[in-house]
């Protein structure tokens, strides 16, 4: 599961997200799940979430 498929991802799953300004960076943030923001059922680059911190941004891994 690599956070592309929305159904993969619910609230209050721990994942690790890219926020916008990290993308070139490609560092990780580490949170558990409040609102999934993206409604499409899948991205190539990751569905986008909020995070229960408030940062946003796309799923690139979830933790079991």
């Amino acid at each position: 599961m690599n956070g592309t498929n929305r159904s993969d991802i619910k609230k209050g799953l721990s994942v690790s997200i890219v926020l916008k300004q990290d993308q070139r960076s490609g560092k990780l943030t580490d949170g558990v799940v409040k609102d999934i923001l993206t409604n499409s059922s899948n991205h190539p680059h990751g569905i986008k979430v909020r995070l229960e911190s408030g940062d946003v941004g796309r799923v690139k891994a979830i933790h079991d």
